[in-house]
């Protein structure tokens, strides 16, 4: 990892995630794979259109009317379902897989905020209707490369960031307590873990780490208000009365590292 820029980002809890940026070689890796998803959805797509088109002017020519202006019409809908498609598959797959592709996914790379949230609608739009900029002439990839922040001119309008996602480390660096480690095997079947988000996750980790060097009431406050928000998020009713909030803390990320394929920002891969 110590090969990719990075970037850290100060939350509201004045805890500080640091993201590796994608690079040009993932970007044009994930690029790549997705224009051929969509070259293989497009050949799809006109075969579909040629053979319902040529039914149509067929059926048409048996009715002995004017159909002279159909054929235009017809290639109207071709080139909007066309320029709907390459729109719609990018802000598709970007906002309901949380920033990512298909391309990026194999590619381990994700859109995100430059606050680090997850992109939204409006975000995935823009980036997708600026990309045909971009690519012209390889410009996005120009400013990519000279950039300090590795954004081409659709992250720029659009206030986002791709960065690099990092595999978690299985071994655990905190002391848990036992309640914590029974928690956390039922805690994938009690809740919509899944809802947990990297940063959410880097959150988590940050405070676990730094409880020992804060005062009693700052750790008592910001773990009641990080097991609250926790608690909401992943969709849990209520936390166990035995358990603290440092407790259900503990069991959230160990259930949460538990996952191999979740991605961690800022997380030491050993290479």
């Amino acid at each position: 990892m110590k090969y990719f820029n990075r970037f850290t980002l100060a939350t509201p809890e004045s805890v500080e995630l640091e993201f590796a940026l994608a690079g040009i070689g993932n970007r044009a890796l994930a690029l790549l794979i997705d224009y051929h998803v969509l070259a293989l959805a497009w050949v799809l797509v006109t075969l579909l259109w040629f053979t319902v088109s040529l039914q149509l002017m067929d059926y048409l020519s048996q009715l002995q009317t004017d159909y002279s202006s159909v054929p235009l019409w017809l290639l109207a809908i071709y080139l909007l379902v066309t320029f709907a498609l390459y729109t719609g598959y990018f802000v598709f797959f970007e906002v309901s897989w949380q920033g990512q592709t298909p391309g990026k996914r194999f590619a381990k790379i994700r859109v995100i905020r430059d606050d680090g949230r997850p992109v939204g609608l409006s975000q995935a739009i823009l980036r997708t209707l600026l990309r045909p900029i971009d690519d012209l002439f390889f410009l996005g990839a120009l400013l990519i490369v000279i950039g300090k922040q590795e954004k081409r001119i659709g992250d720029r309008v659009a206030g986002t960031l791709v960065v690099q996602e990092n595999r978690p480390i299985l071994k655990n660096d905190l002391h848990c307590s036992e309640t914590a480690q029974t928690l956390a095997v039922k805690l994938p079947e009690l809740t919509q873990l899944e809802q947990l988000q990297p940063d959410d996750f880097a959150v988590i980790r940050e405070y676990l780490r730094r409880r020992p060097t804060l005062t009693k009431r700052s750790r008592g406050e910001l773990s009641m208000k990080l097991a609250h928000q926790i608690k909401t998020l992943i969709q849990l009713e209520t936390i166990p009365p035995e358990l603290t909030s440092d407790d259900f803390l503990e069991a959230v990320y160990l259930a949460y590292q538990g996952r191999s394929s979740s991605p961690l920002p800022g997380e030491s891969t050993g290479y």
